[in-house]
């Protein structure tokens, strides 16, 4: 259920300053201050959401705002969790040595995964096999078409895939609206992420020694664990498609009965998973506490955003394709679940619209669904063009050189992989589906 939204007035535009700082910490301390905000981020991105909420609770006497995305944040928090926590509980292991088609295969299968598990999910479940299966070949562009298809652009299909769909559901949007919208486009980018990888992987392969390209497939090994946690990724997934009825009840307002069924999964499966299984994924809570910090400041700091966005929209920006590129040139450097809320809530806004209202937001979606499909595809594709622009690609980077592949750095991921490789097949498929 989404609590209705009672803002008295639009706030000043000062008050968007915590929101705007929040995100530039995000995307700028982990590159110039890494130390410091590995231990202070959580200090920092609470600070600056009280620093909202006290602004709504004493200024604008008004705590509605802060109730309802509060309700938001839990109902988040118990999807990204429970699929984080459950997905550790299953463990892949590979021997042997992939060749291209083999890669490109698991890619495919990793981009129709994310969407059942969020990329989240599944770029945790599947980088460790990904690495061992090329270990002997291993090199950054494996793991940088991995950032590019199984963390940011294989998510777009459903809510659970990505972190902004999620939200967008949350708001109205129907469950199966991104499936049926956004899979021409989904096909079209997937498909030529795979053939250049493809290209490139082949060329890789053929420069291996012969002892390497003699391995075939049929050598390949693979083991699993933990294979029981499927039924809780089911249980989870049931939870986000009960009737609306049903999702309808809250405990105390916040807590939602899907957001209670997610949490029982994921505590069932964290205590019944072997500690073997969690010692061989390198199990921890690290990520998902990150996140959970994180967003208790983005949920609070970006309200005073919304409510401005939804009054004033954004200066040129009108037409589907405008909001396509929009959103994904904020998408790619600051993290783009807020940058898809204040896109919406901008276009919604420019239609007289309120994106606090659910039926607003379906009335949206039917009305304008080419710009609703350029901000979602915008968030979700464009979350690849760097490390920062989507909460799987710096745990993936740190993943993979933990077991020492060398990784481009940001600057070199942008400027040998994003620009000239990602960016271009972006920019077709706006121009074909939205222009």
């Amino acid at each position: 259920m989404i609590l209705p939204f009672f803002a008295a007035a639009t706030p000043p535009v000062w008050t968007v300053a915590p929101f705007a700082i929040l995100l530039l910490c995000i995307a700028l301390m982990p590159l110039f201050a890494a130390h410091f905000w590995e231990h202070h981020y959580p200090k920092v991105a609470v600070g600056l959401g009280v620093v909202t909420a006290c602004y709504y609770v004493f200024a604008m006497k008004d705590w509605h705002p802060l109730h309802h995305a509060a309700h938001e944040y839990v109902s988040f928090m118990a999807l990204v969790g429970s699929l984080f926590v459950i997905s550790g509980g299953i463990n892949i292991r590979v021997k042997g040595e992939a060749t291209p088609l083999v890669n490109t295969v698991f890619l495919l299968i990793g981009a129709v995964l994310a969407n059942l598990i969020g990329t989240t999910g599944a770029s945790m479940l599947l980088i460790r096999p990904w690495i061992r299966m090329n270990k002997y070949r291993v090199t950054g562009f494996h793991i940088v078409f991995f950032i590019f298809i199984v963390s940011n652009t294989g998510g777009s299909l459903t809510p659970v895939g990505d972190p902004p769909l999620f939200l967008g559901f949350l708001r109205g949007v129907p469950f199966f609206w991104t499936l049926e919208h956004c899979w021409p486009a989904w096909l079209m980018v997937i498909a030529l992420l795979l053939a250049v990888f493809y290209a490139t992987d082949l060329r890789n392969f053929r420069r291996a020694p012969k002892d390497v390209r003699d391995m075939e497939t049929a050598n390949e090994q693979w083991h699993f664990a933990g294979l029981m946690n499927l039924l809780w990724l089911g249980v989870v997934l049931g939870a986000v498609l009960l009737p609306k009825n049903l999702q309808a009840i809250t405990f105390g307002g916040v807590l939602s009965l899907p957001a209670l069924i997610m949490a029982a999964a994921a505590l069932i499966s964290y205590f019944t998973t072997k500690r073997a299984v969690h010692e061989a994924n390198d199990f921890n809570f690290g990520p998902v506490k990150e996140v959970g910090f994180l967003f208790i400041g983005i949920f609070l700091t970006m309200i005073p955003a919304l409510q401005i966005l939804e009054h004033g929209g954004v200066a040129g920006v009108s037409s589907p394709l405008s909001y396509y590129f929009a959103t994904g040139s904020l998408s790619a450097f600051l993290d783009n679940a807020p940058t898809y809320l204040a896109f919406l809530a901008s276009a919604m806004g420019q239609q007289g619209l309120s994106v606090d209202s659910p039926a607003d937001v379906l009335a949206f979606t039917q009305a304008h669904g080419a710009h609703l499909l350029a901000i979602s595809l915008g968030a979700v594709f464009f979350g690849a063009g760097s490390y920062i622009g989507n909460g799987p690609n710096f745990m993936v980077k740190a993943i993979a050189d933990r077991s020492k592949v060398h990784t481009p750095g940001f600057i070199g991921y942008m400027v040998r992989f994003s620009i000239p490789v990602l960016l271009p097949i972006l920019i077709v498929t706006g121009w074909v589906f939205l222009r």
